[in-house]
C-alpha cells in the first residue's frame, strides 16, 4: 500500500513538474576531481565500458581506485552523477548491480560516519562476496547537501525536490574495500577512513 501510494505520487509530481522547464545546475566535471585526497592518491583510473556507460545512463562518471601511504589497500570510488532524472534516468542501486556482476550479499546494514559537519551521515554497509573474495562496500546518494541510504526515502527527496526546486538531481557514491584475511572490522576502518578524506571534495564537485 505504501509503496503504491509512493509510486501514485511520484507520478502526480513528475507531471506536474515537466510542466515547466527543469532547473539543472552546473556541476563541475568529475574528471577534475583531484588525484590527492588528504593523504590518498590516485593509483588507477578506472575505465568504464559503453556498454556499461549504455546501462547506467548517468551525466558524469568517476571510477578510480586509490592508495594511502598508511593503508595499502586499493580503495575503488565509483560515482555517477545525475543532472536530471526525468525521461526513466536514475541510478542503479548496488543492490541490483553487484549481483548481476556475480556477487551475493553477505550481510548487510546501516552505519553513521563523522564526515566533520557536526552530524555523521548515515550509508549504507553491505559485505558481498564472490567465489573467494569478499569485499566490504559503502554507498549512498547524494542530493545537494543531503546524504541518503534508503532507496525509498532517496525517491521521496527526488519528489519533493522536484516540486519544491523544479531539480531531480543526484549522485550514487560507493566505496568498496577488498576484505583481506576475512578481517571485515579492518576493511571497514579503511572505507570509513577513506569517506572521511574524500567526502568534503565531493560536496564542491556536486551540485548544492
Amino acid at each position: 500500500m505504501r509503496l503504491a501510494s509512493l509510486l501514485l505520487i511520484a507520478q502526480a509530481a513528475l507531471l506536474y513538474s515537466s510542466i515547466r522547464p527543469e532547473a539543472i545546475p552546473p556541476g563541475r566535471p568529475l574528471a577534475d576531481f583531484p588525484r590527492e585526497l588528504n593523504g590518498w592518491t590516485l593509483f588507477q583510473e578506472g575505465v568504464v565500458d559503453p556498454e556499461t556507460q549504455a546501462v547506467l545512463n548517468a551525466d558524469d562518471l568517476l571510477n578510480r581506485t586509490y592508495l594511502s601511504t598508511s593503508v595499502q589497500t586499493g580503495v575503488n570510488l565509483f560515482i555517477a552523477a545525475f543532472r536530471s532524472q526525468r525521461n526513466g534516468k536514475a541510478p542503479h542501486s548496488p543492490k541490483n548491480c553487484l549481483p548481476g556482476a556475480g556477487w551475493t550479499q553477505v550481510n548487510a546494514s546501516e552505519i553513521p560516519i563523522d564526515v566533520g559537519l557536526g552530524h555523521p551521515i548515515v550509508v549504507n554497509r553491505y559485505v558481498v562476496q564472490h567465489e573467494e573474495n569478499r569485499s566490504l562496500v559503502l554507498y549512498w546518494y547524494q542530493s545537494r547537501d543531503r546524504v541518503v541510504a534508503n532507496e525509498f526515502r532517496a525517491k521521496f527527496w527526488v519528489i519533493a525536490d522536484a516540486i519544491r526546486l523544479n531539480r531531480t538531481d543526484t549522485a550514487l557514491v560507493r566505496v568498496i574495500v577488498p576484505i583481506a584475511d576475512r578481517d571485515v572490522a579492518e576493511a571497514e576502518q579503511k572505507a570509513i577512513i577513506f569517506t572521511r578524506a574524500f567526502y568534503p571534495t565531493i560536496r564542491a564537485f556536486l551540485p548544492s
